[in-house]
């Protein structure tokens, strides 16, 4: 079974809207290591729309490393009600449209290696509300930014909890979290 992974930028006050406040931090290796891991550990990226044209627009140009030949050849899936097939052309993207808590799931139940979701604010407040994520991945900047789209939807589950897999702090202070989602009992 494949695992859905969401890796998030994140401030101390939970915000991951458009994370270019990120450029002010180094992250050090640790933290490179971090992302080059979770990326080489996937067989494919699980988007949704407004991440997907951004990183379009971007990636194509940042080729010149495994890691941005890994980003421009992996596969992609885009989850969107409006991007039409004819402007999914970032390599090979599939496009999800309808119900997509049951094709996520549907990909979930494949054989193969980590979706990794980055981004995607909507799409990872539908899977959380769908309990579909197997592992969180934050990297936390010490930057309070007081207000923006956060990680967790409004009124998730009040009782779910994540267990601590991983922690470690590089860079300007940028701590590394690894979390699963706790085991009903």
């Amino acid at each position: 079974m494949t695992r859905i992974v969401v890796t998030e930028f994140a401030s101390l006050d939970g915000v991951m809207e458009e994370p270019r406040w990120t450029f002010q931090f180094k992250r050090g290796p640790d933290g490179d290591k971090f992302k080059y891991d979770e990326l080489f550990a996937s067989d494919a990226l699980l988007l949704g729309r407004v991440t997907y044209q951004g990183f379009a627009a971007a990636w194509p140009d940042m080729n010149d490393d495994d890691f941005g030949q890994r980003m421009n050849s992996i596969p992609k899936y885009v989850v969107s009600a409006t991007l039409a097939d004819a402007e999914a052309t970032w390599g090979d993207t599939t496009v999800i449209r309808g119900d997509v808590a049951g094709e996520v799931a549907r990909l979930k139940a494949q054989p193969g290696g980590d979706l990794l979701v980055e981004g995607s604010c909507q799409l990872v407040h539908t899977l959380v509300a769908h309990g579909l994520v197997d592992e969180y991945r934050l990297m936390v900047f010490p930057i309070i930014l007081g207000s923006g789209k956060r990680w967790f939807p409004d009124g998730v589950d009040q009782a779910a909890t994540l267990t601590l897999t991983g922690c470690q702090t590089d860079g300007d202070g940028v701590l590394l979290l690894t979390y699963r989602p706790t085991a009903a009992a």
